[in-house]
């Protein structure tokens, strides 16, 4: 190798370190000719959440290289529709979720997912025939304790639920989709987002790439302290991390956002009310907004029909407050059943007013 040469190859290596070389558009384009020969679409599928109304407006689902932030006050069910839009992208069968939880144990979840299931998985409105979460933790003491009595050590929880007429079919449903949903409990303190890049390295190798990375949430992944002087740099760094992530592995990544002091305080949280810095707007393709209803119907619509009113309560507003692929700032509603820890998928678009001068008229 001439001496030439020798100072060439790093920078060329170099090129490559971070991503793919340059490339003209007529190698993009061939290499596009030649997946699509291949039948290797996922480049133009979109994978579905499952939430009618929020697939339509953002185009099918989630795509590929795509960071999509959820934001929402205390209590309003991020958790809720996030691990719902894992279940439901683990129930097609080409697709894995990896979920990592900061805020609940994997068992936890389980038992959520098992709630869930129970009211087939968010459809039916689980006024009859669903389980609550004391309802399962009784179900399954009461039965240990009468296998207890008769010597019997060896029932576990699956014999349990698989066994009781309200949990059977519930189990069933889970087994469908239990090799798909991967569950991690994170640690504030271990689980950085270096090492979320190296598990979701190793998803994306044994899962051919098909796999949906969740994070719950994204204020609490931890990175090395030296590196973030603030909240507001630390924030800039995760979501520049797992938008490239998303980038770099091609994948769609979700992540819930937790909201600021301020954004707590007012009557309708919005994108800019997201804890941390600016960096969450820049760096995120879609950001969708969960309000409950009722607090943010304008006064002129409660005062007219308090009693109809009273009823949004239990439904919440999504908001698509950014949308770089299509239209935003729309409003569609999905009914919750906190109780079951699922949504009603099907939603409908808002027809009442609300406050902040967001008006779809009736």
């Amino acid at each position: 190798m001439t001496g030439e040469s020798q100072r060439q190859a790093p920078r060329r290596t170099g090129l490559r370190r971070g991503g793919h070389a340059p490339r003209t558009l007529n190698q993009v384009l061939k290499e596009a000719d030649r997946m699509v020969v291949k039948g290797e679409l996922d480049e133009y599928l979109p994978v579905p959440t499952g939430f009618d109304q929020i697939d339509r407006i953002i185009g099918g689902g989630l795509r590929k290289t795509e960071l999509v932030l959820l934001g929402g006050p205390q209590g309003i069910g991020k958790t809720i529709t996030a691990l719902q839009m894992a279940r439901n992208l683990a129930l097609n069968e080409a697709t894995y979720a990896f979920y990592i939880s900061y805020e609940h144990s994997e068992i936890h979840l389980l038992n959520r997912l098992i709630c869930l299931e129970s009211v087939d998985g968010g459809v039916s409105d689980g006024t009859t025939t669903g389980i609550r979460l004391k309802d399962l933790h009784n179900i399954v003491v009461s039965k240990r304790a009468r296998e207890w009595v008769r010597h019997d050590g060896n029932v576990g929880l699956y014999q349990i639920l698989a066994q009781h007429p309200k949990t059977a079919k519930a189990l069933q449903t889970i087994n469908r989709y239990a090799d798909r949903l991967i569950l991690m409990k994170a640690s504030p303190a271990v689980t950085t987002l270096n090492s979320i890049r190296d598990m979701v390295r190793q998803m994306v190798e044994v899962t051919d790439g098909k796999v949906v990375l969740f994070i719950d949430y994204l204020q609490k992944v931890a990175i090395h302290p030296e590196r973030a002087t603030d909240e507001s740099e630390k924030v800039t760094i995760v979501v520049e991390g797992l938008k490239d992530m998303a980038m770099t592995f091609n994948i769609p990544v979700l992540s819930i956002v937790a909201a600021d002091r301020e954004g707590l305080k007012s009557k309708r949280l919005h994108l800019y009310h997201l804890r941390g810095s600016s960096a969450l707007d820049y760096e995120c393709d879609i950001a969708i907004i969960m309000n409950n209803k009722f607090h943010i119907l304008s006064k002129d619509h409660v005062a007219f029909n308090p009693y109809k009113s009273e009823s949004y309560r239990d439904w919440v507003v999504f908001t698509i407050e950014k949308n770089r692929a299509g239209r935003a700032m729309i409003d569609v509603e999905f009914q919750l059943r906190a109780q079951h820890f699922c949504f009603i998928p099907k939603g409908n678009i808002v027809e009442q007013k609300l406050i902040d001068e967001k008006i779809i008229v009736e």
